[in-house]
């Protein structure tokens, strides 16, 4: 990296935390810490949606999940709309009414205390495991590439996040995110048209779009039913919905965001806004990394693009093995190059039968390419049991540190270190608010005054903080980080997704039903995920159906039992 590179990230990521502290220093109250005085308008809330959602792991491996594996990806959003717009009519209305600082506030009047701490509970596991993550994944993925102390990175990471969350609260939070998609999303349009102006002369944008295309790259729809299979059309309309509609109906990190709206119509508009831009800008960055395959066959690309698991490799026993297929490697690159070649010239010739030809021989030259990455994989693998062989979130990183202008490395970096502090401050106020409004305060015997809590507030918003940081020094990489969070959330949302509906729609059931088939959920869905019964988007689903029918089919019991002789 440059100097200018280390100006522009230093400057970028100090400015953000200096305007977060000071546009919402002098927090007075509860109720301007938890819900930023509620006057937030509507684009605020919408960009502090996205940008809670986008973290540092969605623009690390959103591009290399399209580089390996297509933008079929996309699917996974598909139920987001229509999970807007349930939000709007059902969740928003009676969370305003009732004026509730925190979502689990609502299931307390609704059932009993008991209830709401389960769910509290059950939102601080899964929440706190993925606070930890999003630090960990820029911080495991720069340290790699760039050489920087992994530890020492996640300490930064989290502090810097922590002093203006700490200071600010909801509206801090809320300021920043929109500072932090303007910078995110100029970033992602000069890495997209830099790799444009990189490209060959006679491969213009509508070229390079085929080019993806004959690699199978632009495969979005895929309408089988196999539930083993991760990402189709019909795994997003549901799984993703019932995953939408729990993390942005039920989870505090977004409902704060609404929360703070000036009033439903706005918290409306803002969730609208979310639920129109969300699918293009994941499109977008599928689209950014799908450009970033075209680059590349062009351009030399690593055998595995994760630095470390390369150096693991080469200071092995296997070494030469390693050598002969990187050798095998650069052969195929060299024929891919004349393939692409070929391919471009029958298009601008409209040859059709030579572009037939073309594509085929492009197939299975990647087919041959990628058999030997997972060789290659596997060699790692024998090699130091212990690297990440998975290099989908280090294909953008390399791209941009090795292919990107002076100062355009620095944005970049700052993009993805912006998009992890937007979202993990998001998750630190919200475990700070729950732990201090659903926990702490609501199980006090005494009553405190406004200032009291307001410090409660801020003393866990900095512990869960600290947590944060020990759980992102501790953690490990897994199959793609993308992926574990959606896993985490997967474990437990459909639970607390069906919790909620049992409260608005299903108003014979009782809290002590509610509790016993929440506890039963929980275990059931985690011995589904453990066994692997099915992917885990569809665990969304499974969790919120089954609580909502052992519930009923526990209450339907407790009232027969209940029932005198006389009765029954």
């Amino acid at each position: 990296m440059s100097l200018l590179d280390w100006i522009v990230l230093g400057s970028t990521l100090l400015f953000i935390v200096v305007y977060g502290v000071w546009k919402t220093r002098g927090s007075k109250n509860v109720d301007d810490y938890v819900r930023g005085g509620n006057d937030a308008q509507w684009w605020t809330i919408g960009l502090s949606v996205m940008a809670t959602q986008a973290s540092a792991i969605t623009f690390l491996s959103t591009p290399g999940q399209a580089f390996h594996d297509g933008m079929g990806f996309v699917q996974f959003y598909f139920g987001l709309p229509l999970a807007m717009i349930a939000i709007c009519l059902v969740f928003i209305p009676i969370y305003k009414r009732l004026k509730v600082f925190t979502a689990y506030e609502m299931l307390e009047n609704r059932f009993d205390l008991k209830t709401r701490t389960l769910t509290a509970i059950l939102f601080l596991v899964q929440r706190g495991l993925a606070a930890g993550i999003t630090i960990f994944a820029p911080s495991i993925i720069l340290s790699a590439v760039l050489g920087w102390d992994l530890r020492t990175l996640n300490i930064i990471i989290g502090i810097l996040v922590i002093i203006y969350t700490v200071s600010g609260g909801t509206k801090a939070v809320s300021v920043t995110q929109k500072q932090q998609m303007f910078i995110i999303m100029v970033g992602m349009f000069f890495a997209f048209f830099f790799i444009l102006g990189s490209l060959p002369t006679d491969v213009s944008f509508g070229k390079a779009l085929k080019i993806a295309g004959a690699n199978d790259k632009l495969q979005i729809l895929d309408f089988s039913l196999d539930t083993n299979n991760r990402y189709t059309f019909w795994s997003g309309i549901t799984g993703g919905f019932f995953l939408a509609l729990a993390y942005f109906g039920t989870d505090q990190s977004q409902v704060q965001r609404y929360l703070s709206g000036k009033s439903v119509r706005e918290s409306q508009l803002g969730l609208v806004f979310n639920g129109v831009f969300k699918i293009p800008m994941q499109f977008f960055i599928l689209l950014v990394g799908a450009m970033v395959f075209v680059f590349y066959q062009y351009n030399h690309s690593p055998l595995n693009f994760n630095p470390a698991a390369t150096e693991a490799v080469m200071q092995s026993s296997y070494a030469d093995d390693y050598k002969a297929l990187e050798e095998d490697h650069q052969q195929l690159e060299m024929e891919k190059k004349i393939a692409q070649e070929a391919f471009s010239s029958a298009l601008a010739l409209k040859e059709y039968n030579a572009v037939e030809q073309a594509e085929q021989n492009i197939l299975k030259i990647n087919q041959r390419e990628r058999a030997n990455r997972n060789t290659a994989k596997e060699l790692i693998a024998q090699a130091n049991g212990t690297v990440e062989t998975n290099d989908k979130d280090y294909v953008f990183i390399h791209f941009i540190l090795e292919n990107l202008p002076v100062g355009l490395i620095g944005l970049l970096l700052a993009v993805i270190l912006s998009a992890a502090m937007s979202s993990t401050a998001s998750e630190l106020n919200a475990l700070g608010t729950i732990t201090a409004l659903d926990l702490f305060k609501r199980n006090l015997k005494k009553e405190y005054d406004e200032r009291f809590y307001l410090k409660a507030a801020k003393g866990f918003t900095l512990l869960w903080g600290v947590l944060a940081i020990i759980i992102a020094c501790v953690a490990s990489l897994f199959d793609n980080l993308i992926q574990l969070v959606n896993i985490i959330g997967s474990i437990f949302y459909g639970n607390v997704l069906g919790i909620f509906l049992l409260a608005f729609f299903f108003k014979f059931v009782r809290g002590n039903a509610v509790f016993v088939a929440a506890i039963v959920t929980q275990v059931l869905v985690i011995i589904g995920w453990y066994l692997d019964w099915m992917s885990y988007l569809w665990l969304n689903a499974f969790g919120c159906i089954l609580v909502i029918l052992l519930a009923i089919l526990v209450q339907t019991f407790d009232n027969f039992l209940d029932r005198s002789p006389a009765e029954t």
